[in-house]
């Protein structure tokens, strides 16, 4: 085993910039300095042989000089040099020096001082040499009975580490720790104690557990916690043994410690199926996430039941807490909020939807009274979001009208009298805009539609509105007082000449401002758009107005009031009153709606009566169907489908070495945590790693080397193939690498001896701190033995870390991505150029090289007009959004081969990110031009 690859307990801080001192120096330190001078020896001694110095003339010196003294921080410092020197010579056996420090070993496991026989005992974990502890057993075995538990807990330690690697040494170690256990009063030893009897003997730990089961509520939570993960192995191997435990576990849901809590949950919920387990186990989930302050926990714990959810079973009990989960939204925190919304929102029922919206409202009412934030506007947008959802499933609860009055017939009539009643106290423009449209579109009866014009002549006060503002401003204050000259200003042309120029200040009181009815006020403000809305609300109640009434005398008279209100609005518009003056498109919109009434034809009617709510219709339809696609997709992931000739399992008749269809929980998490989560490999896993392996030297240099590259989530690992070509023995064979980019180096590898044509593995750890490109370069140096020329180097080629292993699709809202697109500050214009003739084969090539989302729906990318827009989304796993916008076009004129062109727009809040987007898209598009 190389030094790179023995495992190392302890990590040391190495600083770089010191130079390595000479073995010399460091002898005469440790065998006549002071004491602080022998620890500051030891310390550099332990760095070198860290770094891959041998050192061995020192090993003797050590023990004569450095292991007969008492200092606490030098004994300290020599259990971690005992732990990283060799202890072996090159052909296996135990170096003659160690049975001295075997002898040391036994006197400090008998120290009076707790601390030196603790930490001793801690080493004695870390020793993978049988010779060494054989005659330390009984010292050992004797710890067990030391007054302090320190020492006690670290006995147990010991005794299950040697039992698990070498059973000879002490083979009755499960019934002495066992006996121990019964007598034992600390938490913690009892906890070790228990962990290994978990591990070694399961039914001597069953035996003690049996004895105390129904005091397991007063254990401290460590001991809880083992016990947990006993009662899950076992009802896992064995699952007749469930009822014998439930109980337990469900008193452990009321234990003091989240911890214990929250594995209890998990582990009842995998035990039983039964609708009152799964209630107590979500009712706990819940109370952990409203007591516990970090967001992490809230988030993970959040996950949980959204897992519990997908259970169609378990959805049914889960139905019934929704106002329960809803208490997670007086946490501050968006993510956690916009997580809990969308569990409310998948478990909501016909039975509980008036709460929620109940709840909903409150919590929109909250946002307007607190501090504005960013984050306020952004739950506020969730809110709102959350509710339409309602109320499109839901139509009792109504609060999106445009949908609602569409797709119920039967409640036009009430949705129309209730926001009559409340037009005039409408204050928001964007509102405003939606209710004139809304009236104008279902107003279908002559009393609704003679309504809807008061409103409107209530809403803009006084016309023509150009003369009353101006009577205002002189009835309220005089001339002299409201026109001052401004001082003459002398300006400079483009032709150099003086030119002076002067204005009238005109200064209006506030106070009329704020009395002014809501529709004049927004236009005073310059606001036009919602001019032109009411135009065509009036020209679409005009002409409905005339199909209704037969009176030709009262057709004239609700037409002319109508196209009187449009042109005093196109004669405030073009007037120097408002703020803003009228746009063009706003005039064309107005001018459009005068010339339709003064003709008022039947194609007119019919265009703005009748197509107007078709092509709502049919843009409500698609959305639905959208919808009920997602659903359908959703259920089908849920339900488990069982085909007629499955075997059918009796758990009564499972045998106990018949390993269930679940898998352990605990080892999937251990897993996880240790990054060894197991990734669905291809068909042919030795192909899908030689994808990974780089060629860093050529077949014809004197060492050949090349990398498999093992991506991780926040790590890389490399392992370096080297192999010696050359009949020399190659010394100090040592693989130099640097990083560009935001990767980092976390250890520099051991040096290597080669022997002729032998080979060895190098592995090397980068870390990685964000989503961009990365290249690791280098070399490896050596040295020919019996030479006396200079060291050697090979230069590698460079690794480019590839930024598509730290993308992954996601998605979001419309409304997110535009936010998104306003907000993040770099972009990245990247320009097609690509051999591909069809725009739908060129956005599959660039989201299948980019791992991003197409957001946009399959039915408007669908067809063919010669031109593409598209929106892509993806998310790193260091929590990085990434947008792009594709904008291509098949130029016609150049023939049916003409390859796509356009625009790639990237856009992302780091320059990394979009750098190495657009660079990826760029390498895809060279290939595939090829």
């Amino acid at each position: 085993m190389t030094a790179a690859e023995n495992v190392c307990y302890t990590l040391i801080n190495v600083p770089n910039d010191s130079e390595p001192p000479s073995e010399v120096s460091l002898k005469a330190d440790l065998e006549k300095g002071e004491i602080k001078a022998k620890t500051e020896a030891l310390k550099k001694v332990i760095i070198m042989i860290l770094n891959g110095e041998k050192l061995p003339g020192l090993l003797m010196t050590i023990i004569r000089f450095v292991l007969p003294l008492q200092d606490h921080t030098i004994k300290k410092l020599l259990l971690v040099f005992w732990e990283i020197v060799p202890k072996t010579t090159p052909d296996g056996k135990l170096l003659q020096e160690m049975i001295l420090v075997c002898d040391a070993y036994r006197k400090d496991l008998q120290h009076p001082n707790e601390f030196i026989r603790g930490s001793t005992l801690r080493f004695l974990c870390k020793l993978k040499e049988s010779e060494l502890l054989e005659p330390l057993m009984p010292a050992i075995r004797a710890c067990l009975e030391h007054r302090h538990s320190y020492v006690r807990r670290n006995a147990v330690l010991a005794i299950y580490t040697i039992y698990r690697n070498f059973e000879n040494l002490i083979p009755d170690a499960p019934e002495l720790i066992h006996d121990f256990l019964v007598n034992e009063k600390d938490a913690s030893c009892k906890r070790n104690a228990f962990m290994m009897l978990i591990h070694a003997d399961q039914d001597r730990a069953l035996d003690y557990l049996s004895t105390c089961i129904d005091q397991v509520h007063t254990f401290g939570d460590i001991l809880q916690l083992v016990i947990v993960e006993l009662i899950y192995k076992v009802c896992h191997a064995n699952p007749s043994e469930r009822a014998r435990f439930i109980r337990c576990i469900y008193n452990l849901l009321q234990s003091s410690s989240p911890a214990v809590k929250y594995e209890a949950a998990g582990t009842l919920v995998t035990l039983s199926s039964a609708p009152t387990a799964v209630k107590a186990a979500a009712q706990c989930y819940i109370d952990l996430i409203i007591k516990e302050s970090d967001n992490n926990v809230k988030l993970i714990v959040l996950d949980r039941l959204i897992e519990l959810k997908e259970h169609p079973t378990h959805e049914r009990v889960l139905q019934d807490l929704v106002m329960d989960i809803l208490r997670v939204l007086s946490t501050p925190d968006l993510e956690v909020r916009k997580k809990t919304l969308q569990l409310a929102l998948d478990l909501v029922s016909s039975r509980n939807v008036e709460e929620l919206v109940i709840v909903l409202k409150k919590e929109v009412i909250k946002t307007n009274n607190v501090t504005e934030h960013e984050d306020t506007d952004k739950y506020r947008q969730l809110l709102v979001r959350t509710l339409h959802s309602c109320s499109v499933r839901f139509p009792d609860v109504l609060e999106f009208v445009r949908e609602a009055i569409q797709r119920f017939e039967s409640l036009r009539p009430l949705i129309i009298e209730k926001m009559l009643e409340v037009f005039h106290a409408i204050r928001t423009v964007k509102i405003y805009r939606g209710a004139l449209w809304i009236l104008g579109e279902y107003c279908s009866t002559k009393d609704d539609i003679q309504n809807v014009m008061t409103e409107v002549r209530r809403s803009l006060g006084e016309i023509p509105i150009v003369e009353n503002e101006i009577k205002k401003e002189s009835g309220d204050s005089k001339p002299e007082e409201e026109q001052s000259a401004a001082p003459a200003q002398k300006l400079v042309t483009e032709m150099g000449t003086y030119v002076t120029q002067s204005a009238l200040s005109s200064s209006r009181p506030s106070k009329k401002e704020e009395d002014r009815p809501p529709l004049r006020g927004f236009l005073m403000e310059g606001d036009f758009y919602v001019a032109a809305s009411l135009a065509t609300t009036l020209t679409k109640l005009a002409l409905r107005y005339v199909g209704i009434v037969p009176d030709k005398k009262r057709q004239n008279s609700f037409v002319a009031e109508a196209m009187l209100i449009m042109a005093t609005v196109l004669h405030l518009g073009k007037s120097s009153l408002p703020k803003k003056p009228i746009t063009d498109d706003d005039v064309d919109r107005i001018s459009l709606c005068l010339k339709v009434l003064s003709e008022c034809s039947p194609l007119m009617n019919d265009i703005f009566n009748k197509e107007c709510r078709k092509s709502l219709s049919h843009m409500l339809a698609v959305r639905m169907e959208e919808e009920k696609l997602s659903q359908k997709k959703e259920s089908e992931k849920r339900n488990v489908t069982v085909q007629a000739d499955d075997p059918i399992s009796f758990m009564q008749l499972t045998a106990k070495n018949e390993t269930t269809s679940k898998e352990d929980q605990f080892q999937l998490s251990l897993l996880a945590a240790m990054g060894n989560t197991q990734r669905k490999e291809a068909a042919d896993p030795l192909a899908s790693k030689l994808n990974k392996v780089t060629q860093l030297t050529g077949f014809s240099d004197p060492v050949y080397a090349e990398a498999y590259v093992h991506v991780n989530q926040y790590d890389i690992v490399l392992d370096v193939l080297v192999v010696n070509q050359t009949s020399d023995t190659l010394q100090n064979c040592t693989l130099e690498l640097a990083t560009l980019g935001d990767l980092k180096l976390v250890e520099k590898p051991s040096p290597l001896t080669l022997a002729p044509h032998d080979f060895a593995n190098i592995k090397a750890n980068v870390k990685v701190a964000s989503t961009e490109n990365g290249i690791i370069f280098g070399n490896i140096v050596y040295d020919v033995s019996g030479a006396a020329s200079d060291r050697n180097c090979v230069v590698l080629s460079d690794i480019h870390i590839d930024i598509m292993d730290y993308i992954q699709p996601a998605s979001c809202t419309d409304a997110e991505f535009r936010q998104m697109w306003a907000e993040f500050e770099w972009e990245n214009k990247v320009t097609v150029n690509t051999n591909i003739t069809d725009l739908n084969d060129y956005l599959h090539h660039i989201l299948g090289s980019t791992n991003m989302k197409c957001l946009t729906p399959e039915k408007a990318l669908s067809g063919f007009c010669g031109f593409m827009a598209a929106n892509l989304y993806a998310r790193s796993i260091f929590g990085e959004d990434a947008l792009a916008n594709v904008s291509i076009e098949k130029p016609i004129h150049l023939g049916p081969d003409a390859p796509v062109n356009g625009h790639i727009r990237i856009r992302a809040k780091s320059q990394g990110m979009a750098l190495s987007l657009g660079d990826k898209i760029n390498l895809s598009q060279k290939k595939s031009a090829v």
